[in-house]
């Protein structure tokens, strides 16, 4: 038999340059496996704080999506019920010069909540950013509509969760038992952060203020008061051991046009267009700094600015005033 034919020797500098493939190669999927490590730890940071108030979440991750519920905010609402439990809160102008909130709920979703009143085509840019869902009695056609446009699940009376409360004059008794209705949705996928949180917030100095007032028509306003280095809504409809109190108010001038359309009464809807910018007044821990807001949809999330130059918050509760450029305006208690 013939001899085996002895294998051909590598040049030294083959040898090299196979070598130092190996070590990019090497290098290369290193550098991978530490950005999906990062990636991963990244997200897993996103998700152990929450969307709404950028604080950690203690226990487990909420699997249900954020929910956004409409509650009446007129002295036919007393007391409301929940808005302790809320993790953060908006409030917009409604017709006849009064207002309505949305109070968003995620890491504590209370028993009972409400009165629940009728969704607004303001809340498209107010629930969109979180893809929350919208707990509303109902709506006008025009506005159903436009939400449904939008994308946004809305649940009204006759989903699981609705009752009437006895005691109360309709419609004023509308209420939501909020957990069994968050028993029957199911979301894997945490939201952003709604706000621009950071445990170490760019914030300016700004001024003092010690409160403010809030007027969005001749027949309505808030009013906030700081105490012990919280801010409390001295006017709240509430209950004393119900009410939100806010670390940080967000105070958004925005525009308000007319939505098209007349309640029952015949009064002109307006809407509030949130989308675009205006003038910020951010207030926490005393003090003021005054900037700017922007969005650049109504699916977008909101941008601060102050001293021309992007600001963060300090995680926390939120409560958001959406007064009106023309006809409303800000007084603050220094």
């Amino acid at each position: 038999m013939p001899s085996a034919r002895p294998r051909p020797r590598r040049a030294p500098s083959v040898l090299v340059a196979l070598a130092t493939v190996a070590c990019l190669l090497l290098a290369s999927c290193s550098d991978d496996e530490k950005d999906a490590a990062a990636k991963k730890a990244a997200e897993r940071e996103q998700v152990t704080r929450s969307p709404l108030t950028g604080l950690p979440v203690e226990g487990k991750v909420p699997t249900h999506p954020v929910l956004a519920v409409k509650v009446d905010n007129s002295s036919n609402s007393a007391p409301q019920v929940g808005l302790g439990s809320a993790d953060l809160v908006a409030e917009e102008l409604v017709e006849g010069g009064i207002t309505r909130l949305a109070a968003f709920y995620y890491t504590d979703v209370p028993g009972n909540v409400g009165p629940v009143r009728s969704m607004r085509a303001t809340d498209i840019g107010i629930v969109q950013p979180l893809d929350a869902v919208l707990v509303a009695s109902g709506g006008a056609p025009p506005t159903v509509t436009r939400v449904k446009d939008a994308g946004i699940r809305t649940f009204t009376e006759g989903a699981p969760g609705y009752y009437r409360e006895t005691g109360r004059v309709a419609p004023y008794n509308l209420f939501m038992r909020l957990q069994e209705l968050a028993k029957t949705l199911d979301d894997s996928k945490p939201p952003a952060p709604y706000l621009p949180f950071e445990s170490s917030p760019s914030l300016p100095k700004g001024e003092p203020a010690t409160g403010l007032t809030a007027e969005f028509s001749p027949s309505s306003s808030s009013t906030f008061e700081l105490r012990e280095g919280r801010y409390v809504n001295t006017d709240s409809l509430a209950a004393a051991d119900d009410q939100f109190v806010a670390d940080t108010v967000l105070v958004l001038r925005v525009r308000v046009e007319d939505a098209g359309y007349q309640d029952p009464a015949g009064n002109p809807v307006p809407e509030t267009v949130f989308d675009g910018q205006g003038e910020a007044m951010i207030f926490n821990d005393g003090r003021l700094v005054r900037g700017t807001w922007s969005k650049d949809g109504l699916a977008s999330d909101i941008r601060l600015r102050a001293g021309g130059k992007t600001v963060t918050l300090p995680p926390g509760r939120v409560w958001i005033e959406l007064v009106p450029a023309d006809g409303g305006s800000v007084t603050v208690t220094k």
